[in-house]
């Protein structure tokens, strides 16, 4: 238990310092950059967040829909009919977000 909470205590840790130092402006000279960070990264962590949540919407929604298709056949068209349309509306908002993430 204690092993577990060390590494990801201490990889939680690693990933702010590492965050701090790629956002951070070059030695403050915010001339030189304009007022941008060495790496603007928001735009990468907001498309990766999205495609994350995305991916583990639709996988709960499909594996619960086979789920429940598996125990009433009989209803496996109206399932797989919603299935399809909550997928389809999963994927829209992920457009929508991902349009909003890349800033254009």
């Amino acid at each position: 238990m204690l092993r577990s909470f060390f590494s990801a205590r201490s990889a939680s840790t690693l990933a702010v310092v590492l965050l701090t130092l790629l956002c951070a402006d070059v030695a403050s000279a915010q001339e030189a950059t304009g007022g941008r960070a060495l790496i603007d990264l928001s735009a990468a962590f907001g498309v990766g967040l999205v495609v994350i949540g995305a991916a583990m919407g639709i996988s709960k929604l499909a594996a619960s829909a086979y789920e429940s298709m598996a125990r009433q056949p009989e209803v496996s068209g109206n399932i797989q009919t919603a299935m399809i349309i909550a997928a389809a509306l999963i994927e829209g908002f992920t457009f929508y977000a991902l349009f909003i993430c890349s800033g254009k």
